[in-house]
Formats: C-alpha cells, structure tokens, sequence
C-alpha cells in the first residue's frame, strides 16, 4: 500500500501596494532674539578704618574656698569587763644571810 501526500507549493506572486505620500507643511514660529548689553562693573575701594583697641587691666584676689567634709560621728558605748580579782599572798619567810669576809693574807 503506498500513500500519497499533497505537499503545498510555494507560488511568488506580485501585488502592487498604494504607499501614501508624505507632505511637509511649514510653520513660521517666532524665536526670541537675545541681545548683549554691556553691564558696568562695580568697583570697591579701600578705606581706612581706625578701630579702637581695648586694654583688659586684670586684677587677682584671692576668694577663699570652703569644702565640706563629712566626719564620721564616733560613738562611745559603755561596755561592761569583767575583770578577775587577783589576791595576791605574802608570807615572810627568814633565810639566813652569809657574810663574806676577806682576810688578808699575811706572807
């Protein structure tokens, strides 16, 4: 079994086209002329100006300081000590005394 297939052809054809024409049209617009003028400097001159000079005269004194401190407040609390009662006991007791005597040698 064969098949067949149609297979479109491409045709050129020519066709005319109506292409418009293109119409200037001017306009006269008014633009604004500008014009130089010639405008006069302005000149600046020097003066001399006295300017009077202040003297400061400075006098010291001397203006005392005073600071405050804060000072711990002290406190005396009465505390009672028990204090031990010593008793102290003398006895005489005799202990005989020597006496040395240095005789001299006689030679």
């Amino acid at each position: 079994v064969t098949r067949q297939r149609h297979v479109p052809m491409v045709q050129k054809l020519q066709k005319t086209v109506e292409i418009p024409e293109v119409q200037y049209i001017d306009s006269i617009t008014r633009v604004h002329c500008q014009n130089c003028r010639q405008v006069p400097m302005l000149q600046t001159q020097e003066r001399t100006v006295e300017v009077p000079q202040i003297e400061y005269v400075d006098e010291v004194i001397e203006v005392p300081v005073t600071k405050e401190r804060q000072v711990p407040m002290i406190q005396t609390v009465p505390k009672t000590v028990l204090v031990p009662q010593l008793e102290y006991v003398d006895t005489d007791i005799h202990i005989p005394v020597q006496k040395h005597r240095h005789v001299p040698v006689v030679s």
